[in-house]
């Protein structure tokens, strides 16, 4: 079993950034960089079933979305992709698209498309640091510009661009129509309190996404899934043999690994693939421990991926957390 400092991979991107600080001391002088994926360390590591990454945003990203397992499969793809964003930081008036203001048909989608009135039809929505977005496949969406945020997905490259803001790249019309809901989002967040230091932000069909806040000079034991992503937000940190600081991400595979907290606490992202919170996940040693603190994980809904739900169009925007 596998306790390790997950390896970082640039991705240069048009809309990305020169300056990744404080998440990164990459340099994106020379080629904007876009996104950091966080993978396995060893070469002969089995693929997992997440991808973990960080967006960086200059510029709008291209109106996009992604298939179902389905449509995936069908197709000759291992599996669709639903995600879940974490915003970091967020520029004055930086805005994400979730979702359109209106449900309209497919044939209207089509026309959008071609004629680039599509950026009028998306649900427009400010967002600020530590809003929670849950992008279920299907959802039409888009990042604005001067965003920084962490993602967590199913591993997939199934994206069908649908408007890309100029940039001359190829749209997927046809496969994008098929796949989207052309209408407004209405999934969204219930962040729910399990301990005194965890708190469920998502849990759905395919993963689970908490934050966790760890007092300084705590000690813990991860009994990890057999897939555990942890981001570090801020603090540091020993987890297992490897020092942590923000923006490192360590990956655990079904390990019971230790946590010690340093000077100004721990404040972390922690995924894995599950449709509910586990019980057990992170248990406090010591004389701070008193008994191992159990979750709520019964009152955490599991954010499913409908196809369309019943009466009138709601939208909701992102779910703020509070740091």
């Amino acid at each position: 079993m596998a306790t390790e400092l997950a390896a970082v991979r640039a991705v240069h991107k048009p809309w990305g950034v020169r300056d990744l600080h404080p998440w990164s001391s990459l340099d994106g002088s020379d080629d904007a960089i876009g996104e950091l994926w966080f993978e396995r360390a060893g070469k002969d590591a089995r693929t997992p079933t997440l991808l973990l990454k960080l967006l960086f945003t200059s510029e709008p990203l291209s109106i996009q979305v992604h298939p179902d397992d389905t449509f995936a499969r069908a197709m000759g793809m291992p599996n669709g992709k639903s995600e879940a964003w974490y915003i970091l930081s967020a520029e004055p008036g930086a805005r994400i698209g979730v979702g359109l203001t209106h449900r309209i048909t497919p044939q209207q989608l089509s026309v959008s498309i071609r004629n680039g009135s599509i950026t009028e039809l998306v649900d427009w929505r400010p967002v600020a640091k530590n809003d929670v977005i849950y992008i279920p496949a299907g959802t039409i969406h888009a990042i604005g510009a001067g965003i920084v945020l962490a993602e967590i997905q199913q591993r997939s490259d199934a994206t069908f661009r649908l408007f890309d803001f100029g940039r001359q790249r190829e749209l997927h019309e046809d496969n994008g129509v098929a796949v989207a809901h052309p209408w407004p989002l209405r999934a969204s967040c219930h962040p729910a309190r399990l301990t005194p230091v965890r708190t469920a932000l998502i849990a759905s069909r395919h993963f689970v996404l908490e934050r966790a806040e760890l007092p300084e000079g705590s000690s813990w034991a991860l009994l990890a899934e057999p897939e555990t992503w942890i981001l570090v937000l801020d603090g540091h940190a020993a987890i297992g043999l490897s020092a942590v600081s923000i923006g490192q991400t360590v990956f655990v595979g079904g390990d019971r690994t230790s946590i010690e907290v340093g000077a100004g606490g721990l404040t972390v992202l922690i995924a894995y693939p599950a449709s509910r919170p586990v019980d057990s996940l992170l248990l406090a040693l010591g004389e701070q421990s008193g008994t191992p603190m159990r979750s709520a994980a019964p009152a955490v809904p599991e954010l499913a991926d409908p196809p369309e739900a019943q009466g009138p169009a709601r939208t909701q925007g992102p779910t703020r957390i509070q740091a």
